[in-house]
């Protein structure tokens, strides 16, 4: 009864805690923000009142809609293609110069391509390296962009997407998915323990299959129900699910968790 108690208590507080989320005055940049998970998390945060830079590569008609949504933000799209240093060079810079600031980065972009073993070392090692170039690469530039930003301004935080195939590995096909992520995973607490003295956070939120259109393949393949006997719950992780706890990271409720990872992955991988 007693855990009872304790436990409805706490829910009753996060709860409350997220209703009192006012993110207005605050600028994010979320990378990977017109699909997937990167939009259900911008739009949280617009509705939370803040100041999104929603990145895209290819679908600005997605990216315009949304920012469509919440005026009142001034969120603004940018353009990137994160495989091209220049192009995410310029996008660090585009963002700073249009408004000034960037209190919060969060690095969500990323792909999942297959790439088998019993491919030829060729093919495979391409893919390796397009998945490095956009899910480690990118984010290892925007981080040292970030950082020096960060220091200059004098605050910060760091919100790293990464998954479960870190800690628990991944199938034979996504071996180059599972090293980026384990890549990101070790350089976000690095940052987190390296500059927090400087008042710069850094967060990672683990998640496990989640429903999107990049997970669209996989499910095709496999079947949505082999998928569903992976996870303890009934139903699949959405980005809308995600988005709250990165808001509470973004408001700075959760500074003293800085270089945690949070599992969001409905059970399917517990530690």
């Amino acid at each position: 009864m007693v855990l009872y108690f304790r436990l409805n208590y706490s829910i009753f507080i996060l709860k409350l805690t997220l209703m009192d989320i006012d993110l207005s005055g605050k600028t994010i940049l979320v990378t990977g923000a017109s699909d997937g998970i990167g939009k259900g998390i911008a739009n949280f945060l617009m509705q939370m009142g803040g100041t999104v830079a929603v990145h895209y590569n290819r679908n600005k008609t997605s990216a315009k809609d949304l920012i469509s949504k919440y005026p009142e933000t001034g969120s603004k799209v940018f353009k990137a293609d994160l495989s091209e240093r220049e192009e995410v060079l310029s996008l660090f810079k585009e963002v700073r110069k249009a408004f000034g600031k960037i209190d919060v980065v969060i690095l969500n972009a990323g792909v999942f391509l297959p790439h088998s073993t019993k491919k030829t070392t060729e093919d495979w090692f391409s893919v390796w390296r397009k998945t490095m170039a956009i899910n480690l690469d990118a984010v290892g530039l925007l981080t040292k962009l970030g950082i020096e930003h960060f220091l200059e301004q004098g605050e910060g935080r760091f919100i790293y997407i990464a998954s479960r195939a870190v800690f628990r590995g991944e199938t034979e096909e996504y071996l180059g998915y599972a090293a980026s992520k384990g890549g990101i995973v070790s350089l976000a607490r690095s940052v987190a323990r390296s500059f927090g003295k400087q008042n710069i956070k850094s967060f990672i939120v683990s998640p496990g299959f989640t429903r999107t259109q990049m997970a669209e393949s996989f499910i095709k393949k496999y079947g949505e129900e082999n998928v569903l006997n992976e996870i303890a719950l009934n139903e699949l992780t959405k980005p809308e699910d995600l988005a709250p706890l990165i808001a509470l990271m973004c408001s700075g409720a959760m500074d003293h968790a800085t270089g945690a990872t949070i599992d969001m992955n409905a059970g399917s991988h517990i530690r």
